[in-house]
């Protein structure tokens, strides 16, 4: 199978082993598209793509990007949208609803989202969605063996409005337990600060699913302590509480569970090296490439003729 697979070149997250993973599995034409890239998809396109060569086009953009730029992707044939932030549809933020009404604009376009919840609420919508979990850099993250010096902590962001409630619960943490909360350079520094920390604290509040750090943090090692995003999730990522990973729901029981694990210490070590297997055999990056390449290769919904794209872009009151 042929793809086209058009990422970011400007990412926060480092995402070229996961993008390896896609190419293993099938002959893959990766391109990094710049900021003004993604701005001018249709320029883009003209330019650079000759859309008849490839079996799947898959896009790994900015949403902000796409959205502004429907009557161009709507063109764009043997569409998927691969989308790590569709969560964002469900929850209180600037983005709320905005997945459904965009993905309602490409209705024959395949989106393969990394929740598994949110996959099932998006083919309730009626859309074709395909659920493919996030994972991990295998060859960055692993367990070094170091001495955990760190306790309790956290590495990551709390400022983003969508991150609010992971502050919040963060921040009442820290009154009662000696907390660490910091961000670090990706890459080295990244890693063994997650190799330091013996319980990582994954507050991923009402989110409806786990980020990538969950698995990062499991993958080095750590006792992870996530927040519940329900047993449906659970169950189709494997993850089983006390056994290899620590679930809560409310700070009481965050607190609960660490006492547990502090006063039977070989507990936290089976804990911890239960999550990691689980990270290691189902999580890296190379396993979430063939999961996505297996995805694409389904057959996609009949996009309907140009003549009937214009009549409902005319019906919908679209340029």
């Amino acid at each position: 199978m042929n793809i086209l697979l058009l990422v970011q070149a400007e990412q926060r997250a480092i995402l070229d082993r996961l993008y390896e993973g896609i190419s293993t599995h099938c002959n893959c034409d990766l391109r990094w598209l710049s900021c003004e890239d993604q701005t001018d998809l249709r320029g883009y396109f003209r330019r650079e793509v000759d859309v008849h060569r490839y079996d799947r086009i898959l896009f790994f953009l900015r949403f902000k990007q796409e959205i502004r730029q429907v009557s161009f992707i709507r063109t764009v044939p043997n569409l998927v949208i691969l989308e790590h932030d569709a969560y964002q549809n469900y929850i209180s933020c600037k983005y709320a609803g905005k997945f459904s009404k965009h993905y309602a604009k490409l209705p024959w376009a395949r989106v393969i989202s990394s929740g598994y919840m949110v996959s099932e609420r998006l083919r309730k919508e009626g859309f074709d969605a395909i659920f493919v979990p996030k994972g991990y850099d295998q060859t960055a993250l692993v367990d070094m063996r170091l001495e955990r010096d760190i306790e309790l902590g956290f590495i990551g962001s709390i400022k983003s409005g969508a991150y609010s409630e992971r502050k919040a619960l963060l921040t009442e943490l820290a009154k009662f337990e000696d907390l660490v909360v910091t961000r670090t350079n990706s890459g080295e520094d990244y890693r063994t600060m997650l190799n330091r920390i013996r319980f990582f604290v994954s507050a991923d509040v009402g989110m409806g699913e786990y980020m990538i750090k969950n698995f990062e943090a499991m993958a080095c090692g750590c006792v992870l302590f996530a927040w519940d995003q329900g047993e449906s999730e659970n169950k189709a990522l494997g993850f089983v509480d006390m056994a290899n990973l620590v679930l809560y729901r409310s700070l009481e029981e965050l607190r609960s569970k660490l006492g547990i694990l502090r006063s039977d210490p070989a507990l936290a070590v089976r804990i911890a090296a239960a999550g990691r297997a689980l990270a290691e055999e189902r999580y890296t990056f190379l396993n979430i490439g063939r999961l996505i390449v297996q995805a694409l290769e389904e057959p996609l919904r009949e996009r309907p003729a140009m003549g009937l794209l214009n009549r409902l872009r005319l019906r919908l009151g679209m340029k």
